[in-house]
């Protein structure tokens, strides 16, 4: 029985994650670049703990981070979509990419349809995007996005000594992006 929703856009099918996606997981954890701003480079055990964690949010909260599969090779190439963790500064939708899909603009096409349905269908009117200030091409997504630095904030435990941008906009500012 799926958990959740599958979205789709034109080269992409955002869906909850699977038993089969932990290798991808694993692969994007194990890469210091791409796993840099997401939690470091993390062992297969706590990228376990991690798929699990997204997975659970799906039942608990309702919503969370999608699988992203590439449709022309149906290749899993990050997880990115609506999080909301206890403690967390606000109602986020965030990304995660493996290197090899860096640079084609999944994570903007991906985060617009993760953006729609968390104002759509999940009713959110502010939508967040937390960014380490030296995470550049992130701050250019959230920017693509139509999004502004509005505060920096502690990130919540158990993210010692980080500290993120806060960058988001509103559902309304969102809707009137989009043209509609």
């Amino acid at each position: 029985m799926p958990i959740g929703p599958v979205l789709e856009t034109p080269r992409l099918i955002l869906r909850p994650p699977q038993a089969e996606d932990f290798d991808g997981f694993c692969a994007l954890a194990a890469d210091p670049e791409a796993a840099r701003f997401i939690g470091g480079v993390q062992p297969r055990e706590s990228v376990w703990r991690a798929l699990c964690t997204i997975t659970g949010a799906w039942t608990i909260r309702g919503f969370s981070m999608f699988s992203v599969i590439e449709k022309e090779t149906g290749q899993w190439i990050g997880r990115l979509g609506p999080w909301q963790p206890e403690g967390w500064p606000g109602t986020e939708v965030g990304w995660g990419l493996v290197k090899s899909a860096w640079g084609r603009g999944y994570a903007v096409e991906g985060a617009s349809a993760a953006m729609d349905y968390a104002v759509d269908v999940l009713g959110w009117q502010d939508i967040i995007h937390c960014i380490e200030a030296e995470n550049a091409p992130s701050i250019r997504v959230a920017e693509r996005l139509g999004s502004r630095k509005l505060r920096t904030v502690p990130a919540p435990p158990p993210f010692k000594d980080v500290v993120w941008d806060i960058y988001g906009q509103s559902a309304e500012d969102w809707r009137a992006r989009r043209g509609g």
